[in-house]
């Protein structure tokens, strides 16, 4: 195995270098990503380095008793375990995950030619309500950037413009990833798991707000 790596070029080595902290920082390597400045799909080098040296790499992480998976349907490369225990995710960052698994598979399913999956915070706040998913009637704008932020961690999602102030309009891009998180669970199922016992007020809108919002 080693001498693979040994034969490489420093900047191949390099690369790899990158490719094996970022697969153990944030589990997924999407094909393509969203870039903002152009405002569109660009190739991800590190999917590419990493798709390169596939064979080293499940070798190398084999001896952590870790599986690395490409799924090229998705564009995904990832790692898979059942030994380390990922980060616990708060009540509201589960809530965004289901919903998004949901808004991405009605999308995908209406969808005549894009791939792509776009949607709004005004978006989920309208399926919480009605789904009943929060007992509160406000967000507050702190837990929907660490939500936001968990999320972008893994690959599920990315802003589409700059996280300055968040509101209902603010729009962000669902990246396949979600499939993967949630693969062959029934979403409807775990959504009536999480659904509040209190009854649903139809005048009062899910919104952002000051307030702290108690988990």
């Amino acid at each position: 195995m080693f001498p693979y790596y040994n034969e490489l070029l420093d900047e191949e080595k390099d690369m790899l270098t990158e490719v094996i902290k970022t697969l153990f920082h944030q589990t997924f390597l999407l094909e393509n990503k969203f870039d903002k400045k152009s405002g569109r799909y660009l190739p991800n080098k590190q999917y590419r380095t990493c798709e390169g040296h596939l064979e080293f790499l499940r070798e190398y992480f084999k001896i952590a008793d870790i599986d690395i998976i490409e799924n090229r349907q998705l564009g995904i490369i990832s790692l898979k375990t059942q030994n380390l225990q990922g980060d616990k995710l708060s009540k509201l960052t589960t809530v965004f995950l289901l919903l998004f698994k949901l808004i991405y598979d009605e999308k995908m399913n209406t969808a005549s030619s894009s791939i792509h999956v776009y949607t709004t915070l005004n978006e989920i706040f309208d399926k919480i309500q009605l789904f009943r998913l929060w007992n509160n009637k406000t967000i507050s704008p702190t837990e929907v950037r660490k939500t936001m932020a968990a999320l972008r961690k893994y690959q599920v999602v990315e802003m589409m413009e700059e996280m300055g102030e968040l509101d209902g309009d603010t729009r962000f891009i669902l990246y396949p990833t979600v499939n993967l998180l949630l693969e062959g669970q029934s979403i409807q199922a775990i959504i009536e798991q999480y659904q509040e016992d209190t009854e649903e007020t139809e005048d009062e809108q899910i919104s952002i707000t000051d307030q702290d919002v108690s988990e």
